[in-house]
């Protein structure tokens, strides 16, 4: 699939940086923005406000795109698919949830599939049926 602006690399793109997105905001290991920012006040500076508002940015970057791309019953459909993936991994003892953080970790990464696999799905829609997402102006 390289036809028409979208490539299986460029969906692992989009997807790999949602991901550093969603664990870059909130980790179980507590090396993440939410740890380093927002744990303490006292200790909030210019730096983190930038960062944040970075961070920001990207997260409505991507839900927007994502609920634009997939729909609101799309991206409900995909964590409903995806969080079905994740028990199927639970049931077949891959995943173990008694763990600590293994089903933190499954929520955050079902979160970035959702925000990386919506960003992409307007392409790889297209490239299967031809039809062609346009956003409504309003005049």
């Amino acid at each position: 699939m390289t036809d028409e602006g979208v490539s299986w690399l460029g969906v692992l793109w989009r997807v790999a940086v949602a991901m550093a997105l969603v664990f870059l905001t909130y980790n179980p290991t507590g090396a993440s923005y939410f740890h380093w920012a927002l744990t303490d006040f006292s200790t909030f500076s210019a730096l983190k406000a930038l960062a944040g508002a970075l961070l920001l940015a990207g997260w409505v970057f991507y839900l927007r795109a994502a609920i634009s791309s997939l729909g609101f019953l799309g991206v409900i459909i995909l964590l409903l698919i995806l969080g079905a993936a994740v028990w199927l991994l639970v049931e077949q003892k891959i995943l173990d949830p008694r763990q600590p953080g293994v089903l933190s970790w499954g929520a955050l990464a079902v979160l970035g599939l959702v925000l990386g696999i919506g960003m992409s799905w307007s392409l790889v829609r297209r490239r299967i049926t031809g039809q062609v997402d346009v956003d409504e102006i309003d005049r």
